[in-house]
């Protein structure tokens, strides 16, 4: 392998030459010294971008580069921290040896920054509680995140029209498995109106809200919802807000998480008016992790993604994917990123030595540069970048010294974070659940209404002496909200007494009765 040849101090001169501060102008973010200063012009930032390479080659800190530029330049960012490190940027940076020596290497005077920041948590632990309802989740993304085949992604959508026709608000999960229940009750008269409903699909879709439930799912799914608007805030000096999501427990359901991230980008697209080319982005969105996007995901779903990349840039959202390596992202949606940073990758093996070639072939060429070579021997901290130019053409890749951040890098103490999310702007605003009328309670309502009826046509019988029982067993009143699993347990131990006029119902109930007593 060919000796690094590592970016010179000569290099870094036509930086110092014109450098400020922070080496930021009115309309461009510096991000690096190549054998030029290499800008992410703001004008342009809408137009999309990727950040890619190998663990330890230094992703996070060009993110953190990134999101203090658009910070400095009022632009609001939102991007999910994996590890933690990124939260650094609420406090300022130290005058390291390693990093005054990258600052002078770069042409930049150094000087620590901090940046205001508001920490998000779909669980509500390190950050504010994000929630979305159910029913702007919508039966697509929940199908992905429960893991559903065709079919029982086609009976959750009928689910979802039966509530929608009927009138019945699908806020949070029991307001869900309450009109599963419900549709399955009822099977018979929707199946000729919409479609095959059998039990046997709704229950296997219950089984996976219960899965979703144990994961804290609950936590997500209600009210209040997020309001797009505060994740678009500037500070008193115009600096825009930093919106970091800790996702270093979301993480243990990646499934939740590209979906949430997605939900997320299809709300911007669907609220904000377009605008546009505006002179600098409302938002810039950095999706980490983004191969979890995509891995295994349906065609209709991949759909989706293409086209709301293609056209939110037009509401002013620029997205920027950051991942280990550009294949992780189809060619569809690749051809949309303009901005590209391009870290080392590694090629010992032929799949990395095939990922290597495509990252090397995305790239406008640089007659001076072998690109495939340099990916390999680019050291910490250095990249092939390589951004988009005047009209929107993108300049030739080079190699690139990035610039050190002004805000720490590395986490934040813990009361660090508290103090933070005690000063947000939306402090008090999400961290109290609110649990208004929905389809769970109309739907409790109406079978209130329906049961002394139903137990006028069982009482006298057998039925009606196993059924007081089981009632006894599982409750009657309806006093308060029932778990998800206590709605499923109700709704098999409701099955198993209208079954009880014939023998298999009666030894069925006999052996879920012998069951509960041992």
């Amino acid at each position: 392998m060919a000796k690094k040849k590592p970016v010179s101090k000569e290099a870094a001169k036509p930086a110092a030459a014109t450098a400020q501060k922070n080496g930021d102008t009115a309309d461009k973010v510096f991000v690096g010294q190549s054998v030029q200063p290499e800008y992410l012009t703001l004008k342009l930032a809408n137009r999309h971008g990727l950040v890619t390479g190998a663990t330890g080659t230094g992703k996070t800190v060009t993110l953190q580069v990134l999101a203090e530029g658009l910070a400095r330049a009022g632009v609001s960012v939102f991007a999910a921290d994996i590890k933690g490190d990124l939260s650094g940027i609420s406090e300022p940076g130290e005058k390291k040896d390693f990093i005054l020596k990258r600052a002078a290497d770069v042409g930049i005077d150094y000087e620590p920054d901090q940046f205001p920041v508001v920490f998000w948590d779909l669980f509500g632990e390190q950050g504010h509680p994000i929630r979305a309802t159910v029913s702007e989740m919508g039966p697509l993304l929940l199908a992905r995140i429960m893991d559903l085949n065709d079919t029982q992604e086609g009976v959750l959508n009928i689910a979802f029209r039966i509530a929608d026709d009927q009138g019945l608000l699908l806020l949070d999960l029991k307001d869900l498995q309450s009109l599963l229940v419900y549709v399955a009750d009822n099977a018979s008269e929707f199946t000729t109106k919409y479609g095959n409903i059998s039990s046997a699909t709704v229950g296997a879709i219950q089984r996976q809200l219960l899965v979703l439930e144990n994961q804290a799912g609950q936590k997500f799914f209600g009210e209040p919802a997020l309001d797009i608007k505060d994740l678009m805030r500037t500070d008193r000096n115009g600096r825009g807000y930093i919106n970091i999501l800790a996702a270093d427990k979301l993480m243990n359901n990646p499934r939740l998480y590209a979906t949430f991230l997605l939900w997320l980008l299809s709300e911007l697209f669907e609220q904000l008016p377009e605008v546009g080319d505006p002179d600098k982005p409302k938002l810039v969105f950095f999706f980490d992790e983004a191969h979890l996007l995509f891995n295994e995901a349906p065609k209709v779903l991949l759909q989706k993604v293409e086209q709301v990349v293609r056209l939110i840039r037009s509401k002013g959202v620029g997205v920027y994917f950051v991942t280990q390596n550009p294949i992780d992202v189809p060619e569809t949606v690749l051809a949309q990123l303009g901005n590209r940073v391009q870290h080392a990758l590694r090629a010992y093996t032929p799949a990395e030595q095939k990922g290597v070639k495509a990252a090397a072939q995305a790239f406008r060429p640089n007659p001076k540069l072998n690109t495939e070579r340099v990916i390999t021997e680019l050291g910490k901290g250095e990249a092939l970048v390589s951004f988009l130019e005047g009209n929107g053409v993108p300049e030739m890749v080079q190699q690139t010294l990035i610039r050190p951040p002004s805000g720490r890098i590395g986490p934040v103490t813990d009361a660090e974070r508290k103090a933070i999310i005690a000063a947000s702007p939306v402090q008090g605003k999400y961290d109290t659940p609110i649990d208004r009328v929905s389809a769970y309670e109309v739907l409790q309502k109406k079978a209130a209404a329906a049961a002394p009826e139903a137990q006028q046509q069982q009482s006298g019988g057998v039925g009606g002496m196993i059924g007081g029982v089981l009632g006894g067993i599982f409750g009657g009143g309806n006093s308060r909200r029932m778990s998800t699993g206590e709605v499923v347990v109700k709704q098999v131990a409701r099955s198993v007494a209208s079954q009880i006029g014939t023998q298999v119902g009666k030894a069925l109930v006999r052996g879920l009765l012998g069951s509960l007593k041992r």
